[in-house]
C-alpha cells in the first residue's frame, strides 16, 4: 500500500537537545493513524517537519511523495492542518476564513462546506474576534474537512469542543476515511484515538517505540483479569506471567501476559471461579506500559512533597516552568 507519510531515521536537534532520535513513521493512504506521546516526546517537532516549518537534520521524510521542506508550496495545496489552538484573523468572519483556507488548499467542496457548518452548528457570519475557543476549532475543522486535501494532519483537533461535538467530529473523520483520505491524528484523548485509528504509533524520547493496529498491540500486551473464587482469593499464588496481583473482599485482580493467560485461567479454575471478568488492554493500558514508570515516579514525588497552604500539595515553580523551548527558523519559538 502506498504511504501518504513516510519517515525513516529522522533526527532533529535544538542545540544539545535531541528532540527526534531516529524516528520511523508511516501513514498509509486511506488510513487514520494515531500518533501518541506525552509533552516532550517529539510529536510537535515531527508535525512541524511534516508541514515544512522545521528542517530535519538527517533522515528521510516524504509527504505525498514530496519533500516537505523543498516542496512546501505545492504540498500545502494537498494538506489540511488543524492545530490544537486555532488563531483566526480577527476582522474576518468565520466563513471568510474558511474560504481563504480553502483557496490556499486548492479549492473547496461548497456542498460539503454548507453541510459541515450545519453539522457543527457554526455561525459563519461572526468575526474571528467574537469566537470562543471551541468555535475557532470548528472553523479550522470545517475548512479542513471541506477542502480537497489528500492528507489531514490533526493535532489535538477537538480541544475546546464539548462531548457532543467530539462525537460528531469522530463521525466526520470516519466519513473522510471512507472517501479515501489519509489522516494523521495526534491527540491526548486516548478514547478518541482508540475509536478512530486504524493503526497507532507511540513515541518516546524521539523514537517510535511501538506501532500497529490496536489488536496487534493487544496480542502481546497484558490482559486485565478479575475473578471471584469460592475458596477466597488469599490462596492464589504462583500465577505465571502475572503482574499487579491484589485481592479485596474475596475477589482477585491482576494483569497477565497474553501467552500466560490460559495457564492463569487453569489455576483460577482450581479455586472454584464463581465470577470472572477478562478485559483486553485498553489503549491507555498499552500507553502506560511505555510510560507507567513516569506516573509512578510522579506519585512517589507527590507522596514526599511538603504540603502547601491549607494542607494542599504544591509544586515549586508550578505555572512558571513549562517544557523546554527552543528557537526555530526566523527566531520563532518552538515548544515540544
Amino acid at each position: 500500500m502506498t504511504a501518504a507519510v513516510s519517515i525513516s531515521g529522522l533526527v532533529k536537534s535544538f542545540g544539545s537537545f535531541r528532540a527526534l532520535d531516529g524516528l520511523d513513521l508511516e501513514v498509509r493512504e486511506g488510513e487514520v493513524h494515531g500518533f501518541l506521546g506525552p509533552n516532550g516526546a517529539g510529536k510537535s517537532t515531527t508535525l512541524r517537519i511534516l508541514l515544512g516549518l522545521l528542517r530535519k537534520d538527517s533522515g528521510r521524510v516524504e509527504v505525498l511523495g514530496g519533500d516537505p521542506w523543498r516542496d512546501v508550496v505545492p504540498l500545502h495545496r494537498r494538506i489540511a492542518y488543524v492545530p490544537g489552538d486555532v488563531s483566526l484573523w480577527p476582522s474576518l468572519t468565520g466563513g471568510e476564513a474558511i474560504d481563504l483556507l480553502g483557496r490556499l488548499r486548492g479549492g473547496m467542496d461548497e456542498t460539503r462546506r454548507s453541510e459541515l457548518l450545519e453539522i457543527f452548528e457554526l455561525d459563519p457570519s461572526k468575526r474571528g474576534r467574537a469566537y470562543s475557543k471551541g468555535n475557532r476549532q470548528k472553523v479550522a475543522i470545517v475548512a479542513a474537512l471541506a477542502s480537497r486535501a489528500e492528507l489531514l494532519i490533526l493535532d489535538e483537533p477537538t480541544a475546546g469542543l464539548d462531548p457532543l461535538m467530539e462525537a460528531i467530529f469522530r463521525d466526520e473523520v470516519r466519513s473522510e476515511r471512507a472517501m479515501g483520505r489519509s489522516v494523521l491524528l495526534s491527540s491526548h484523548i486516548l478514547a478518541e484515538v482508540e475509536a478512530l485509528a486504524d493503526r497507532i504509533s507511540i513515541i518516546r524520547r524521539g523514537k517510535v517505540v511501538e506501532t500497529g493496529s490496536l489488536e496487534q498491540m493487544r496480542s502481546h500486551a497484558r490482559t486485565n483479569v478479575s475473578a471471584t473464587l469460592s475458596d477466597g482469593a488469599a490462596r492464589i499464588t504462583g500465577l505465571p506471567g502475572v503482574k499487579d496481583l491484589s485481592s479485596q473482599d474475596g475477589r482477585v485482580y491482576f494483569s497477565v501476559e497474553a501467552d500466560s493467560l490460559g495457564a492463569a485461567m487453569s489455576v483460577l479454575a482450581g479455586h472454584g471461579v464463581t465470577a470472572l471478568t477478562v478485559t483486553p488492554p485498553s489503549l491507555e493500558d498499552l500507553f502506560l506500559q511505555h510510560y507507567g514508570e513516569r506516573l509512578e515516579s510522579r506519585q512517589a514525588d507527590d507522596a514526599g512533597r511538603p504540603a502547601g497552604p491549607a494542607g494542599q500539595g504544591f509544586d515549586e515553580g508550578a505555572g512558571t516552568r513549562g517544557p523546554a523551548r527552543f528557537r526555530g527558523p526566523r527566531g520563532r519559538r518552538h515548544a515540544e
